[in-house]
């Protein structure tokens, strides 16, 4: 500034001092003309303007000079300018990419390319989305901030942002400092937050979870991760949920934490039962890992076994097998506390062998095991009842078919009858022992009435069959 004012407004303006100049004359007010000169924030304007002949290389020099100069560069509409020269040519440079990110958000490495002819088109293309990413990198959190609000503007692909943030977080954790570390972690997850979720990888997500354990990050920068991740629950692995616990916690792996992401995936409204389903047989592993922990509290083992709605698992034997791990680690419960935990099994949804276990099992309070009784006796009511709805069979070509679906009842029935005669019960379920005594006979009588009805239907198929035979015969003779 001073060489333009002592050499009488003259000064070579080039891309790599234009963004001070143009601050400075700013900062200054330097409107005024000088010997007939056009001033100071005129030339620079004017250099400006030749921004779209300035190579790319020129283009970064300037937006990191902008980083020491944000005040004046933001109230001067400078770094705007810069801002849209560069997304417009990344914007520019996707349009002519002949495969713009088609893969999965969590596809590491090279995505697939539109012909997938060989794997140098699939460098060249992973080249053409990514290229860019180291460039930026070495932009501070605040302009990077501004790069991506300017992306999304103008429509980027989320997958290819959600990447690039990632990348930028690795890359800048290499030099800076622990306190820079914080900065860049929290603004990374921040812009991830604001990117359609679904296009961010949910194994990245969980990488830079691990990284946070190290970082005094704020509870709001914690809550948009774990909201993230528990978006995407149904995709992760059981080695994702498997985070140690933190220093002040007595747990051997982070429950809280867990439980926290059931209620992000459930707080989502209506959830699709396949992504439901999948999400409790990942819950029913992860609680056969941490049931053995013996200072789990029974609070916390019963939270995590109710956290999802009956609805979410066909059955309930992985529940059950977790259980029967917790009580034998902890022979220590009171019989109430049992009785309580016992409350989050569904007794409806295990299988005749797991009825048949708890029955016998000791670990289990007497409750549980008459509660398996009963639900075995009630579907054995239910067989018998479905039994004696059955219509008789009809001459029809349907017959085949029912007679199939009776035969596989019967297998049901002597399997339900044989778990039932297996049962050891005490004294004091004598009248149950009776009970399903009396019912077996039941189940053995319809079954011989189901295989006379099946001879009988034998035998009129083959009559019928041989009837038409004959008929054809006749026909064929008179022809």
């Amino acid at each position: 500034m001073t060489r333009f004012c002592y050499n009488n407004g003259k000064i070579e303006i080039s891309p790599v001092n234009v963004s001070l100049l143009f601050c400075i004359a700013h900062f200054m007010d330097m409107y005024k003309s000088v010997s007939g000169m056009h001033n100071l924030i005129e030339q620079s304007e004017k250099s400006l303007e030749e921004m779209r002949y300035w190579t790319w290389s020129e283009l970064l020099v300037v937006l990191k000079q902008c980083q020491d100069l944000v005040p004046v560069a933001n109230s001067s509409g400078l770094l705007d300018k810069c801002l849209d020269s560069l997304v417009g040519r990344l914007a520019f440079a996707s349009e002519t990419s002949p495969c713009p990110s088609t893969s999965s958000p969590d596809s590491s490495g090279i995505r697939l390319s539109c012909d997938t002819r060989s794997t140098e088109s699939l460098r060249n293309n992973f080249f053409r989305a990514t290229w860019w990413f180291e460039d930026l990198a070495a932009f501070n959190p605040y302009l990077v901030k501004r790069v991506i609000k300017s992306m999304l503007s103008q429509k980027f692909d989320h997958s290819i942002i959600s990447r690039f943030l990632f990348y930028y977080q690795k890359s800048k954790f290499v030099t800076a400092a622990s306190e820079e570390k914080q900065e860049i972690f929290e603004a990374a997850v921040d812009m991830l937050h604001s990117l359609d979720w679904r296009a961010v990888s949910c194994k990245s997500l969980f990488g830079i979870l691990r990284v946070a354990q190290n970082l005094s990050i704020s509870k709001c920068c914690r809550n948009k991760l774990e909201s993230m991740i528990g978006s995407q629950l149904d995709q992760a692995t059981l080695d994702n949920l498997l985070v140690p616990s933190p220093v002040w916690t007595n747990y051997l792996y982070d429950v809280n934490l867990v439980l926290r992401f059931l209620k992000s995936f459930l707080g989502r409204g209506s959830v699709p039962l396949a992504q439901l389903k999948k999400v409790a047989g990942l819950m029913d592993l992860y609680i056969a890992e941490v049931a053995p922990d013996p200072r789990l509290r029974p609070s916390k083992f019963l939270a995590l076994v109710m956290a999802l709605p009956d609805s979410a698992g066909d059955s309930s034997d992985g529940i059950y097998r977790a259980m029967d791990m917790y009580l034998e680690v902890h022979a220590d419960l009171s019989d109430e506390e049992k009785i309580r935990i016992c409350c989050g099994l569904n007794y409806e949804k295990l299988s005749l062998e797991a009825c048949n276990h708890l029955a016998q099992n000791p670990k289990f309070p007497s409750k549980s095991a008459n509660h398996a009784l009963l639900t075995q006796q009630s579907k054995l009511k239910s067989l018998l009842q479905d039994t004696n709805q059955q219509k008789p069979f009809k001459d029809s070509p349907c017959s085949f078919v029912e007679t199939e679906n009776k035969e596989k009842k019967d297998e049901a029935c002597e399997q339900i009858v044989l778990y039932a005669g297996k049962l050891d019960l005490s004294t004091e379920n004598e009248k149950l022992r009776a009970h399903l005594q009396g019912m077996q006979w039941r189940v053995l009588e319809l079954e011989k009435v189901c295989r006379k009805m099946q001879s009988q239907m034998a035998k009129m198929m083959k009559s019928r069959l041989s009837s038409r035979n004959n008929a054809r015969s006749v026909s064929r003779l008179c022809s």
